[in-house]
């Protein structure tokens, strides 16, 4: 197993101090880079590990914050803070931006080869850094099917892979279908994995704290979705010694 390093960052966004979370690969050589966006909750030592799984693979890793280093454990203010967050494209670009500028200024990363992937809240973030036109090798999202404002998924410069639950009451199939319809009028290569009886959030391991209704935690298909991430990856931003 390789050596990788961990560190928080503090950076400013949405008006608010946020604490990122930055895994660096052994060595100290130049890397492709990620972003980890993580679900409404927010960042959680699951986006942590998996900050440190990437690393593990080569890359240099940074999972955002999205609440200012607070994880909102209770769903109404969760839901409070994140629906008009999710209504206003601009404030999750500007969380994005900040964040990616993090990860670009970070010594080890190639800011000219990064990817953003993320959850719920965190992979709408991804996308509408696609959106905004930001040069990305890839975008990865979970329970994120976000659409955008009419004609600006034009700018998305990558492929997107989309991953969602086939029971998930958050991502209906009306939902998938408005964003795959905006993605194929938009000319995005593009790819949704629908993963047959899982819920909301089924790649996020139980929590010890009261989750929605249509919230579920599925290990085999939270495997499979992981592998694919990590496909895509390897695909749109390989590791090159």
């Amino acid at each position: 197993m390789t050596t990788v390093t961990t560190r928080t960052v503090e950076y400013p966004a949405d008006n608010l101090t946020m604490i990122g979370y930055l895994a660096l690969p052994a060595g100290a050589e130049s890397r492709p880079a990620v972003l980890i966006g993580p679900e409404g909750m927010g960042l959680s030592d699951v986006e942590r590990r998996r900050a440190e799984a990437l690393a593990e693979l080569g890359y240099v890793a940074l999972a955002f914050d999205l609440h200012g280093g607070r994880y909102l454990e209770d769903p109404e203010e969760m839901l409070a803070r994140c629906m008009p967050l999710l209504a206003d494209p601009d404030r999750m670009r500007g969380i994005g931006h900040a964040a990616l500028n993090v990860l670009r200024a970070e010594s080890r990363a190639d800011p000219d080869r990064t990817a953003a992937v993320g959850y719920g809240t965190g992979g709408a973030v991804a996308l509408e850094l696609g959106r905004d036109g930001v040069d990305l090798r890839a975008i990865g999202t979970v329970n994120a099917l976000t659409t955008g404002r009419p004609g600006e998924a034009a700018r998305i410069r990558c492929p997107v892979w989309a991953g969602v639950g086939s029971e998930d009451p958050i991502m209906p199939p009306a939902q998938r279908e408005a964003f795959t319809a905006e993605m194929q009028a938009a000319g995005v290569d593009w790819r949704l994995v629908v993963y047959g009886g899982a819920l909301h959030a089924f790649h996020h391991p139980p929590v010890d704290h009261t989750v929605p209704p249509g919230v579920g935690y599925h290990p085999r298909h939270a495997q499979r979705a992981w592998r694919d991430i990590v496909a895509l990856l390897a695909e749109c931003l390989p590791v090159t010694d």
